[in-house]
Order: structure tokens, then sequence, then C-alpha cells
């Protein structure tokens, strides 16, 4: 009777987890040209004359994730019209993995404020900015060539600080919380598979949430 009851319980499990998996919305995503709506929230935000990049060079992708909430959310990037494809690649193997993403919005909801993005845990691309806000070399995001991926749960840590504030909690990066990036995860493997390096991999400072083509400077 407890072998039957054993079996029995062991077919309800996988029967539930099978109407879980085929109950996710499929992956979707959408690649286009940055439109008068989009460009109109970016003017004198993320984008302004003088950046390294016009709005011909971007595109806009919107994509699935999966939330901490445990459920499917459309997301919004604007990244270089060279990598969209990769971007898309990228979040469709995290949302396969049930990697979670806290928010995915435009940076320029925030007012294009990097510090207000991160505490609200925004995984962002493309802002028109300088390397840790310090004229005059031009930060990755600046050309939409970088992302940062769940900026509290991966902290931007450096020698005597860190941010956002609220990433205090994650600082030890020998646990493996929900939303945590470490070497060789799913979300490592993701981007290197596309050709993007982590700065968690830096030397000296560490920036958790930052993926981007050729490091932070080239």
């Amino acid at each position: 009777m407890r072998r039957l009851a054993s079996v029995a319980l062991c077919l309800a499990i996988v029967l539930v987890t099978a109407t879980s998996a085929s109950a996710r919305p499929p992956f979707t995503s959408s690649i286009s040209r940055i439109d008068a709506p989009t460009r109109d929230l970016m003017t004198g935000k993320s984008w302004r004359p003088g950046c390294p990049v016009g709005f011909a060079d971007l595109r806009l992708v919107e994509l699935t994730y999966w939330g901490f909430d445990h459920a499917a959310h459309r997301g919004r990037l604007v990244v270089h019209r060279w990598y969209a494809e990769s971007m898309v690649r990228v979040f469709k193997r995290l949302y396969e993995a049930y990697y979670p993403i806290r928010r995915m919005v435009l940076v320029d909801r925030f007012g294009a404020d990097d510090h207000r993005s991160m505490k609200a845990d925004n995984t962002s691309a493309f802002n028109c900015r300088y390397r840790g806000g310090v004229c005059c070399t031009w930060s990755r995001h600046a050309y939409g060539k970088a992302v940062d991926v769940n900026p509290v749960e991966n902290p931007y840590v450096w020698n005597g600080g860190f941010s956002p504030p609220n990433g205090e909690p994650f600082l030890d990066r020998s646990k493996d919380r929900r939303g945590m990036i470490h070497h060789h995860d799913a979300v490592w493997w993701a981007f290197h598979a596309v050709g993007w390096t982590w700065g968690g991999d830096w030397r000296g400072e560490k920036d958790y949430q930052h993926f981007s083509i050729c490091g932070a400077v080239c």
C-alpha cells in the first residue's frame, strides 16, 4: 500500500511539473528601429546630440523574461543594431533556464539616472553616459554595447565602496541566491556564447551586473 501511495505521489509531481512547464508562455521577441514615441522618450535623457551613436545605429528589443514572481513578463532594451539578435539569443537562454529578472524597462523611465535604475534593480542597456559618470571616457552603455543585469543582486564593487546601496546583502559572492551571477553559471555562459565578457571577471573593481562586448573600454 505504501509503495502504491509513493508511486501515485511521484506521478502527481511529474504531472504537476509537466503542466506548469507547458503552461509557461513561450519566449517571444521583436527587434525594431527606434520609433517616434521611444525616440521622444529617450531624447534629452538617455540620448542627446553629441552621443557616440545616433538613433539609426540603435534598435529596440522587446522580449519575454522570467520574473522573481515566477511569471513571464515583457521587457524592453535598447542596444546597438549589431548586437540586437545576440541579445535575443542571450535572454532566450535565460528564459529557458528560469533565470529571474526583477525588471526590464528603458533607463529613461528613471530619467536616465543610472543610480536610480540600479536601485530599482532594473536590467538595462543603452545609456549615453560617461564611464563611472566622470568625463570624458564613454561607457560601453553609450554605444549600446553593454547590459546591466539585476544590479541589486549583482552590485558594482570597488575598493571602499559598492553600488547600489541596497546591494549590500549580495556582496558576499560565495553565496548563491536567486538573481545572482557567478562565473560559469547559466548567465555567464549565455553572454559568453555571443562573445560578451563579464565585469565580475575584471581585475580590481568588480561589476557583477555588467556584460559588454570587449569589456569596459575598447
